[in-house]
C-alpha cells in the first residue's frame, strides 16, 4: 500500500457535461493491481481466464471485489469497510472503518495522476499494455514503469472497479471503472476516461486494486 497525499480532482460527465471538484484527505492505495495469488488465496476460487500467480486478478465482478476487500480485512484483523445488507443486494461503506475497500473514482484519478495534468503520466508504450503492444492479452504487475507515487499499471492491463454508481439517473446501479485495459485502444488509457459496468458484471479485462482511509486515532 502507498501513501497518498491529500489534493484535489476535478471530476466530469460527458452527459450532462458538468464538472465538479473533489478534495481528498490521505489515503493509501495498493501499488499493483490485486494479483490472482493474492485473490485465490483469500477468496479460494480462480475466475480469471487467463492464470498466473503475478497476473491480475479479472473476472471478478464489483461484488466479488468488494467481498474480497471485507475477507481480507478480516483476514488481517481489521474493521470490514462495508456493510452488506438484505441477501448481500445493498452496500454501504463504514467510514469510520480502516478496513480494505475499492477507491473512490477520484481517489483513483488523484492517485494516477500522481500530480501531473495531462492525459497520463508518462509516454503511454512505457506505463501500459494496451491493445498495441499487449499481444492481446494481461500481463504480469509492475512490468511497465510506475508513476511518480510509485504505482503501476494505473493504466492498461486490467481496468480498475471503484466504488461509485456511474450515473444513477440513466444506468440505474452500474459501477465507475477506470484506467483501460490490455485489448483498449490508446484513447481509452487516459487518467480521465470513465467506463461503466453492472456491478455483477465480470470480463477478461476488468479487475481491482485496494485502498484504505487513513482513520485518526
Amino acid at each position: 500500500m502507498v501513501v497518498i497525499p491529500p489534493g484535489q480532482v476535478t471530476l466530469s460527465d460527458r452527459r450532462t457535461r458538468r464538472t465538479w471538484p473533489v478534495e481528498l484527505a490521505p489515503y493509501s492505495i495498493s501499488a499493483f493491481s490485486v494479483t490472482q495469488a493474492l485473490y485465490t488465496q483469500v477468496a479460494g476460487e480462480f475466475p480469471s481466464a487467463v492464470r498466473g500467480g503475478r497476473l491480475p486478478v479479472e473476472g471478478v465482478s464489483w461484488w466479488g471485489a468488494v467481498r474480497f476487500c471485507n475477507e481480507l480485512s478480516r483476514r488481517e484483523g481489521l474493521a470490514p469497510a462495508y456493510v452488506i445488507r438484505a441477501g448481500d443486494s445493498h452496500v454501504e461503506r463504514d467510514d469510520s472503518a480502516e478496513g480494505y475497500r475499492l477507491p473512490t473514482e477520484a481517489e483513483w484519478e488523484h492517485a494516477c495522476r500522481a500530480g501531473t495534468t495531462g492525459p497520463r503520466y508518462g509516454p503511454l508504450d512505457e506505463i501500459a499494455w494496451y491493445r498495441d503492444n499487449s499481444a492481446e492479452r494481461p500481463h504480469e504487475v509492475g512490468g511497465k514503469a510506475p508513476n511518480e507515487w510509485g504505482l503501476y499499471d494505473m493504466l492498461g492491463n486490467v481496468w480498475d472497479w471503484c466504488w461509485d454508481t456511474y450515473d444513477a439517473e440513466v444506468y440505474g446501479s452500474y459501477k465507475v471503472l477506470r484506467g483501460g485495459g490490455w485489448f483498449d485502444e490508446h484513447w481509452s488509457c487516459r487518467a480521465s476516461v470513465r467506463r461503466r459496468g453492472h456491478p455483477d458484471f465480470r470480463v477478461d479485462d476488468v479487475g481491482f486494486r485496494l485502498a484504505r482511509s487513513m482513520i485518526p486515532r
